[in-house]
């Protein structure tokens, strides 16, 4: 039967006396049923002759200085994560309406129009959208003839003429912008869909449905009718005409 031993001091054991309930003078430095706090008031007998000499509480506690320790803030009872997301929003710096906008503009290149609209929950009383939108361009952070620059090499390696000329439309950079642009990609319109449709397919289809399946695919990527036909030979003749 196992019998817990009351804390043994250390005179005990260097007398060799036998431990309460004792281990047949087993000489363990450590007793298991020893609280730390005894243990450690225990092991802290002064020493000599090579012994380090114990250290002091308060020794300890200026040597280590409390660890800060970091908190986050926490919901109100009932409070919402939606709630207090709006809360915590509602207590960071207002931002000006053009440090918003260069915010924007330092991400990627935006058009006139889709930076307007962008902006536009934004304008408060006070406020001149196109005045900034204006002092933006001619101090050259904004620029439609970039935006359409951008645009075209990050959608061409995937999409037709058809397509990307249709977005550029939708972000209004002006009709001369579209235009040379539309003739830009038009030059390499049939080595685009060719490398597109190889990516996909590599095979000239077999039967009518396949031609038909591939030609959709392509013309969903807005390529046109006529570079479609030069690519699947034999499409119907509908296809050409477009």
């Amino acid at each position: 039967m196992i019998r817990k031993g009351r804390p043994v001091s250390h005179a005990e054991r260097d007398a060799g006396g036998p431990r309460d309930g004792g281990d047949g003078g087993h000489d363990d430095p450590s007793d298991p049923f020893e609280s730390f706090d005894a243990h450690d008031r225990a092991s802290g007998r002064a020493q000599s002759s090579g012994r380090v000499s114990s250290t002091t509480s308060s020794d300890a506690a200026a040597s280590f200085p409390a660890e800060t320790t970091y908190t986050r803030s926490r919901r109100a009872p009932g409070e919402s994560p939606a709630e207090k997301d709006r809360a915590d929003k509602s207590q960071r710096p207002v931002r000006s309406l053009k440090g918003r906008a260069l915010g924007y503009l330092s991400r990627r290149e935006y058009s006139r129009a889709e930076l307007s609209r962008k902006l536009m929950p934004f304008v408060e009383e006070g406020d001149s959208l196109e005045g900034l939108l204006d002092a933006l361009e001619s101090e050259g952070w904004l620029s439609d003839s970039r935006f359409a620059e951008s645009l075209i090499h990050r959608r061409a390696s995937r999409l037709g003429s058809n397509r990307i000329v249709g977005e550029l439309k939708r972000h209004a950079v002006g009709q001369t912008l579209i235009e040379e642009a539309s003739a830009q990609l038009r030059e390499t319109e049939l080595a685009r869909a060719q490398a597109v449709w190889t990516k996909k397919y590599g095979q000239l289809p077999e039967t009518p449905a396949e031609r038909a399946r591939q030609a959709r695919f392509l013309a969903a990527r807005g390529f046109s009718g006529a570079t479609i036909s030069k690519i699947l030979k034999g499409l119907d003749e509908d296809w050409a005409g477009e």
